[in-house]
C-alpha cells in the first residue's frame, strides 16, 4: 500500500485529454492502450505533487529539478527512442506504426547515462560572449525536440513539443 494521496479519476482524465491533444498537435501520439496511458499520466501527476515537475513515471527522480531536467516529460530521450524503437522508454509516446496496431510496443533500453556520467548543463552565456555573436539576438534550442528560435530569451513553452522554458539552452 502506498501513502501517496489518491488522484481523482476525473483529474487524470482531464490531464490525459490535454496531453493527448498537445501530443497530436505536435505530431506525436500517446500509447493507444488507454488504461495503461492513464496510469502513466497518474504517475506524472504524482511526481508533480512529489517533486514539483513531471518527472518520467518510469525513472527514479532525484528530486532536484536541475539534475532531472533530462527526464522531465517529454524527456530528452523521447525522440531518439521513438525513432529507434517506436516508443519512448515508458511507452507514453509511440510511433504511428504502434498507434495503428502494425507493431507491438517492445522494451526500450535505458538511454539515460548514470548519474556520474551525465553532461552538466552549459553555463549561462555572459554579456561579453553574447556581444561576440554575429546575430542580433541569441538563438535558443529546445533540448527535447530541437526547435530553434532567435529572441532575447527562450519561450515559456516550446511551440512544437510543449516542453517548458527551462528545457531550452543557449544555442548561439
Amino acid at each position: 500500500m502506498t501513502d501517496e494521496p489518491e488522484t481523482p479519476p476525473d483529474e487524470i482524465e482531464r490531464v490525459y485529454r490535454r496531453l493527448s491533444k498537445e501530443a497530436e498537435s505536435g505530431g506525436y501520439h500517446l500509447n493507444p492502450d488507454v488504461p495503461f496511458t492513464r496510469e502513466l499520466v497518474r504517475g506524472l501527476m504524482i511526481n508533480e505533487k512529489r517533486y514539483g515537475y513531471w518527472s518520467c513515471p518510469c525513472r527514479l527522480a532525484s528530486g532536484s529539478k536541475a539534475e532531472d531536467l533530462d527526464i522531465i516529460c517529454p524527456c530528452d530521450y523521447r525522440d531518439p527512442d521513438l525513432m529507434e524503437h517506436g516508443a519512448c522508454y515508458c511507452a507514453l509516446y509511440v510511433s504511428e506504426e504502434i498507434l495503428r496496431g502494425e507493431k507491438e510496443v517492445e522494451p526500450v533500453p535505458e538511454r539515460r547515462p548514470p548519474a556520474g556520467e551525465r553532461p552538466k548543463p552549459p553555463p549561462a552565456p555572459d554579456a561579453a560572449s553574447a556581444r561576440l555573436s554575429p546575430l542580433p539576438l541569441p538563438v535558443w534550442r529546445c533540448r527535447v525536440c530541437g526547435y530553434l528560435c532567435a529572441r532575447e530569451g527562450p519561450p515559456e513553452v516550446c511551440p512544437v513539443c510543449k516542453a517548458k522554458k527551462e528545457r531550452f539552452e543557449r544555442f548561439i
